[in-house]
């Protein structure tokens, strides 16, 4: 069930909210089993067969998690220990299987010629979320940083359908003590407000913006996929195309589970952050998936050593830390390489602070250098989107060739009337006219157009709605009126944009972030 489909949002969606205020007046623990039961219903319409390898994996690890804190509390740190080790060891076998074991044994095929198999094996939706999740459950666990112990709650935290298939990644202490609030389960004018202005808002993103990019991506990506080279204006109108889809596609759907939340009376925590208008890689991942970026800081960097044993310890660190990364959103070598790529920019990243660093009260030299940073840190970023949308290491070349110029320039031949008089000089530069579709090209560089202008000139969700917070981190305000407020214009506003959502919902599309 998609949340940008019919079904979710004239079905599921309101019986939900309906049968979870109608059980908050009778009972918290009535509503939360609700909204537990829900869950898990919107979960089984994924394909219902992995409904108990979620049930048992929620299973598993509540009685890991609470034999985990009663050792702490009896002061039993080797007990603790020896079940941290266990849980973490089914959660990865489990997610190494689903995920992994058909391509460590192909890798593996490659290398020594054998030919073993491990049969068909379809990925579980949302696995990476909910196994990330609740390795974050256990590690907190064991640093005595999660609290409360409630099945029906723990349950609730796992398996909370605006998170679900795609995040963010939760934390026990970010959402238990809200499930435990009175005030959670009752209606609130403000909370459906400010909740269906967010998911319009994302809804928005999704289906007027990031699908609208979809085929001019899928144009050039499945050409080169197919052996084709795209020239140069070709692969950087594809290239652009899918830097802004998946761009608009993941914040879509990062606002409308907050929005989806919020009408529930939950805060999310905060996973997208304009974050091309970062003005360096580091600024880029505080900004990108920030859930994502706070678990491979929090349980795989610190714990590989962080920055305390030395510049090139750390450096390795975070290389490391990013092909994992790379990794956790799909088993290819494409992951890999883009995991790698992002590793290489952080170590450049850090290395450059250190050597160049900008004085205090320079600003004239402080904002040239911001400038510089955003632009050169957008363009790592396209380049590194290359492998992570290619389905093959030899389409990521044939793409990232045209990227560099080596394919050639063509232009489509109805350009060719209209630039006659500058024939001599693009004949020089080497640009040539090809028989391709000149409305497609338009096409592909005027969306491109108007997406780069909303991510880079418009305030995000966050920043709209901040008056009213609707994730758990506070947002940077709009001055003056511009900011969403409970106001006629307002509500006349996000209605009309939640309309034109709606109506586009001729063929809903799955988000880019569900394959992972």
């Amino acid at each position: 069930m998609l949340f940008n489909s019919y079904g979710f949002l004239l079905i599921f969606l309101p019986a939900t909210l309906g049968g979870f205020f109608l059980a908050g007046r009778l009972g918290r623990n009535l509503a939360a089993a609700w909204m537990l039961l829900a869950s898990l219903t919107f979960y089984s319409q994924w394909d219902a067969s992995y409904l108990p390898l979620l049930l048992g994996s929620i299973a598993f690890n509540f009685a890991v998690g609470t034999t985990i804190a009663s050792a702490r509390r009896q002061d039993r740190p080797e007990r603790a220990k020896l079940f941290l080790g266990i849980g973490l060891a089914g959660d990865l076998a489990a997610l190494g299987y689903f995920k992994y074991a058909d391509f460590l044994v192909g890798n593996l095929n490659a290398a020594i010629g054998t030919h073993w198999q491990v049969g068909e094996i379809t990925l579980p939706m949302g696995i990476s979320f909910f196994t990330f999740t609740q390795v974050a459950f256990l590690v907190d666990a064991f640093r005595g940083k999660a609290s409360e112990y409630n099945i029906a709650h723990y349950g609730l935290f796992v398996t909370y359908f605006p998170h679900l298939v795609a995040g963010p990644i939760l934390h026990h202490k970010e959402m238990m003590p809200q499930f435990g609030r009175s005030r959670t389960y009752s209606f609130s004018w403000t909370n459906m407000a400010v909740g269906f202005s967010c998911f319009a808002i994302g809804l928005a993103k999704k289906v007027l913006v990031a699908d609208s990019l979809s085929p001019y991506a899928n144009s050039v990506f499945d050409a080169a996929q197919a052996g084709d080279a795209p020239s140069l204006f070709y692969a950087w109108g594809g290239a652009l195309a899918y830097t802004f889809q998946i761009y608009f596609d993941f914040s879509g759907y990062s606002d409308m589970a907050i929005g989806l939340s919020r009408l529930f009376g939950v805060r999310l925590p905060l996973n997208f952050n304009s974050p091309y208008k970062a003005a360096d890689i580091i600024d880029f991942w505080r900004r990108w998936h920030m859930t994502l970026s706070r678990f491979l800081r929090d349980y795989v960097y610190i714990s590989l050593g962080g920055n305390r044993h030395g510049t090139l310890r750390r450096w390795g660190n975070l290389m490391a830390t990013m092909l994992l990364g790379g990794l956790w959103h799909g088993a290819a070598w494409t992951f890999v390489l883009w995991g790698g790529l992002h590793g290489l920019f952080l170590v450049v990243n850090h290395a450059w602070r250190v050597l160049w660093p900008v004085p205090d009260g320079a600003r004239r030299r402080r904002w040239a250098r911001t400038a510089a940073g955003r632009a050169i840190t957008f363009l790592c970023v396209v380049a590194a989107w290359v492998p992570f949308r290619a389905t093959s290491l030899d389409a990521a070349r044939h793409v990232l060739s045209g990227l560099a110029g080596l394919n050639g320039a063509a232009l489509p031949m109805i350009f060719s009337y209209r630039l006659a008089r500058l024939a001599p000089m693009l004949q020089h530069l080497g640009i040539t006219f090809a028989s391709t579709s000149g409305t497609q090209f338009v096409g592909m560089y005027s969306s491109m157009l108007a997406a780069a202008a909303l991510a880079f000139f418009c305030p995000n969700s966050q920043e709209i709605l901040a008056r009213y917070r609707p994730a758990l981190e506070p947002a940077v305000r709009i001055g003056g009126r511009a900011g969403w407020r409970m106001s006629p214009r307002w509500a006349i506003a996000s209605g009309l944009l939640l309309a034109a959502g709606f109506l586009s919902l001729l063929r809903p599309t799955q988000f880019l972030y569900f394959q992972f």
